[in-house]
């Protein structure tokens, strides 16, 4: 059973983190309550135009197009969260896929190869690493080198570290079989986890290097902005002043959507919103390193 905690309610309520979407959107939601301002005193004050006005027809825009703006957004965000899924699974995948290896390669090689042991000791959390700086955009061999096994001047910065570490992976078994420190049938079992690796490499990447359309999202952005725009014109004839803080609600509502989509939708940055790759890399290195201790 499941104890409910309703302090936990206003924990979150009332909480804002560095990424909540109302301290990106503060700029954006008081210009479109100032707006509404403007409008509501214009409109009520200035010209004093009453309920004979077409203007309030305007109202019924919005009730027609509300739908069509929900399911935008909600086909957006599920797109992105879609990705962000993908991404996690990815990374899952990877922290399994090391842990296998390790512990397949701890039973293969006895403590007799201790220099062997080392080397994959420090490779296979090293890939993790490498493709947390690759997906970054990050270029620094230095966080790899921290053993003789894989010296700086076997890195090309310029070119693609986690396949350098993966060929140096797999050059390793294939090196230890023609030294028959393992059997050939061993070299078939590790080959589902060495595979893995670029599998994983390649799916990270199809998910950074393929972003929503930007026309896609430009149109969400421009339909957003003009609704928001229209609303205090077609609503302030029913709730006159009311419609400032009407109006900076739904625009909330609405952007807060937009925004967390977009944060979403790259996994692999270091905003609140995405993945914990650095743990999920602490994770992978503390369990091989306690396999292959």
């Amino acid at each position: 059973m499941i104890d409910y905690n309703p302090k936990e309610w206003f924990r979150y309520i009332f909480y804002f983190q560095k990424a909540d979407t109302v301290r990106k959107l503060s700029p954006l939601i008081i210009t479109i309550g100032v707006y509404s301002a403007v409008v509501a005193y214009l409109i009520l004050i200035h010209w004093n135009l009453g309920q004979n006005t077409d203007l309030k027809n305007i109202s019924l825009m919005h009730s027609l197009l509300g739908f069509v703006i929900s399911m935008l957004l909600v086909f957006r965000t599920n797109t992105a969260y879609d990705r962000w899924w993908e991404g996690r699974k990815q990374w899952g995948s990877l922290m399994n896929s090391s842990r296998n290896l390790a512990l397949k390669v701890d039973a293969m090689l006895g403590n007799d190869n201790e220099k062997e042991r080392a080397f994959f000791r420090i490779m296979i959390p090293n890939f993790a690493f490498s493709l947390r700086n690759h997906l970054l955009n990050r270029y620094r061999p230095e966080d790899l080198t921290d053993t003789e096994l894989f010296t700086r001047n076997d890195l090309h910065v310029q070119e693609h570290i986690p396949n350098q570490i993966a060929a140096a992976i797999f050059g390793k078994v294939i090196e230890l079989q023609k030294k028959n420190v393992l059997l050939p049938e061993h070299t078939i079992l590790l080959n589902h986890e060495l595979e893995s690796f670029t599998n994983i490499t390649g799916a990270c990447e199809r998910i950074k290097n393929t972003p929503i359309p930007l026309s896609y999202s430009s149109f969400i952005k421009k339909f957003i902005f003009t609704y928001c725009l229209t609303l205090p014109i077609g609503y302030v004839f029913s709730l006159h002043f009311l419609v400032i803080p009407f109006v900076m609600f739904v625009f909330y509502i609405l952007a807060s959507l937009e925004v967390i989509a977009e944060e979403i939708e790259d996994p692999f940055g270091e905003d609140s919103n995405d993945l914990p790759i650095e743990r999920i890399c602490l994770g992978i290195r503390n369990s091989v390193y306690a396999l292959l201790k």
